[in-house]
């Protein structure tokens, strides 16, 4: 017999739906930040639904669709080219919720890290993010992000 604190003795380990479904999602939200670090519009655009709402406490109102957060992202990329500078999201402490409807209900928090062209990186914001997620050809879409900022 062996007890718990046996180091010889691995735990069985099974993976179940849950798991898969929450490395799916991780899967697409590091899929979906590296394509708008990478600045590539329109990729990243499609990683939401065409009528996709987006709403970020920085803006007067939210960006509706793909063709909007398509522009949103070049603008950024412009602005960041202008003062030199590179900025990267991490994503952690993410959940997942299962919807009755099929759609999933996450929440995670984004961390914004902004580089100086030769500088040290900081953080620039601390955000709390909550999407809904539909299936979509065996993938996932954002059909609405609601952004909010701490501080």
């Amino acid at each position: 017999m062996t007890s718990e604190t046996d180091p010889g003795t691995a735990p069985a380990t099974q993976v179940t739906a849950v798991d898969t479904l929450y490395a799916q999602v991780q899967q697409f939200y590091a899929h979906q930040m590296q394509l708008l670090d990478s600045f590539d519009a329109e990729r990243w655009a499609d990683t939401f639904t065409e009528d996709a709402v987006f709403d970020l406490p920085a803006l007067e109102r939210p960006v509706r669709g793909r063709a909007e957060l398509a522009a949103a992202v070049r603008r950024t990329k412009e602005r960041q080219e202008r003062n030199r500078e590179q900025q990267r999201h991490w994503v952690g402490m993410l959940q997942v919720q299962p919807q009755p409807d099929g759609t999933l209900g996450t929440r995670y928090y984004a961390l914004i890290y902004v580089t100086p062209d030769g500088g040290a990186s900081t953080v620039m914001r601390m955000c709390v993010i909550e999407d809904v997620l539909v299936p979509y050809l065996g993938e996932w879409r954002a059909c609405s992000r609601r952004v909010t900022f701490d501080g």
